[in-house]
């Protein structure tokens, strides 16, 4: 039984993980639509300066071009530079799946907070580089500090667990989620808008990645003078003793089992969502611009969700809607043919994308014992992303061997397989059954 908060602490901590996460990951999705154009400045950039052929960068293109000419459908050269950021995207993703096991138990022996600080100075790092990158060399680098560094948000649901009893738990992670779906429909046009002044002729991207320091800049401050600790045990107090603690009774969902679904699910979901520009370009010639508009639709109909109705079911009920509607959106793709369907499957995408992760999360949540609660989620979180890493080297690869029908087909197949281990293998833990009327007795909105 988790240790009571009192609802004073429980609102401010809420209130400082909200502000945070909007500010991390605001900055954080700055860079996701400048990815084409800082590539293609970096190249650019290399022959000017006329350098030789045995650069990172060039051996890099090089390998994705014997890739892409090793289909039997000849790949447009247009997307060079889309394989070039699903590569780095890939490489990001798996960097995280190797640290964030070892953030959240770092989490479990020094303490939420200490542990939250420790990653925003590697995110300080990270974006330095970046406003300094004037070589891919540097670009690279400061991708691979902020992979490696990058803990806020399963800390942030580590601290959300710490303050939440179980009628609660859903609707907090509900929160969390909600952070990401308002970032990334906010984010990516801001970043897109200050990529647009070039102050620093070198790093024509330097505006953007400073106000993107300026953000993660203060968050830590933030965070340094706002954020109490919230681990429930003392430091003295060892992993092994919050494990044996756990919940005080027998998990009614492995973290097996958990982990499993969360790497499937991402899987197979993120190469969905790597190959929509391919599939908008190759079926109605949309330019950068119209597919920044369709994936900035699916980011406001998936932060609607989060904050109307996903806070208010279950995670269990939660996680089943997702991965019910994933699969008719791969349907629904497999068979588009005008606009109208493919903005319904981006409709049955942005309820995948708001519910699926954040009820996993609540699940696993809900099987942590006090003492390990940010190495479960830690261990969930790294499945995930390494699902992240993989799905879209998979999918793309199918998408150009065999057909969009035939990718989108095989897609749903393992979206259906996913089905049957939700629906058949979760379980709803019982002291977190609903009241009477289905709806969690937590009540987020009163407190934030």
């Amino acid at each position: 039984m988790a240790v009571a908060v009192p609802a004073a602490t429980r609102k401010q901590v809420l209130r400082v993980l909200f502000i945070s996460l909007l500010l991390d990951l605001i900055s954080f999705t700055f860079i996701l639509p400048l990815f084409p154009k800082l590539l293609e400045f970096y190249r650019d950039h290399e022959a000017a300066q006329l350098s030789s052929s045995n650069t990172l960068l060039a051996r890099i293109l090089s390998g994705l071009n014997s890739y892409k000419n090793s289909f039997a459908r000849p790949i447009n050269d247009r997307y060079d530079i889309v394989l070039l950021g699903g590569a780095l995207g890939s490489l990001f993703s798996l960097l995280q799946a190797i640290a964030s096991p070892v953030i959240g138990k770092l989490s479990d022996k020094y303490g939420r907070r200490t542990a939250l600080l420790w990653s925003m100075a590697g995110n300080t790092l990270s974006v330095a580089l970046w406003v300094a990158a004037t070589d891919f060399r540097t670009f690279l680098a400061s991708r691979v500090v902020g992979g490696l560094s990058e803990g806020n948000v399963q800390l942030a649901l580590a601290i959300a667990t710490d303050i939440s009893d179980e009628s609660q738990r859903g609707a907090t992670m509900a929160m969390v989620g909600a952070c990401f779906s308002i970032a990334f429909t906010f984010g990516p046009a801001l970043g897109a808008y200050l990529s647009t002044i070039t102050t620093v002729a070198a790093n024509p991207f330097a505006t953007a990645a400073a106000f993107s320091l300026f953000l993660i800049l203060t968050e830590t401050l933030y965070l340094y003078l706002s954020l109490p600790e919230t681990l429930p045990q003392s430091k003295s107090t060892t992993a092994t003793t919050g494990r044996a603690k756990g919940l005080g009774r027998k998990p009614t969902n492995s973290h097996a089992l958990l982990n499993v679904t969360h790497f499937a699910f991402l899987f197979l979901f993120s190469g969905i969502e790597f190959s929509l520009p391919f599939l908008t370009y190759d079926l109605f010639g949309f330019s950068a611009r119209r597919t920044g508009s369709l994936l900035g639709f699916i980011g406001l109909v998936a932060s609607l969700l989060q904050g109307g109705l996903v806070r208010r079911l279950h995670p269990l009920r939660v996680v089943q809607a997702g991965v019910l509607s994933c699969t008719v959106g791969f349907a629904l793709l497999v068979q588009a043919r005008t606009q109208g369907m493919l903005y319904a499957a981006a409709t049955c995408l942005a309820i995948t994308s708001a519910t699926v992760v954040t009820g996993l999360n609540g699940l696993s949540s809900f099987e942590a014992g006090e003492g390990e609660r940010g190495e479960v989620l830690g261990r969930g979180r790294s499945f995930g992303q390494l699902g992240r890493s993989l799905g879209p080297l998979v999918f793309c690869s199918l998408y150009w061997w065999a057909g969009r029908e035939t990718a989108y087909a095989i897609g749903g197949t393992g979206m259906l397989g996913v089905c049957a281990l939700v629906l058949a293998g979760l379980k709803m833990p019982p002291a977190t059954a609903p009241t009477s009327n289905g709806k969690l007795n937590g009540k987020m909105r009163d407190e934030l």
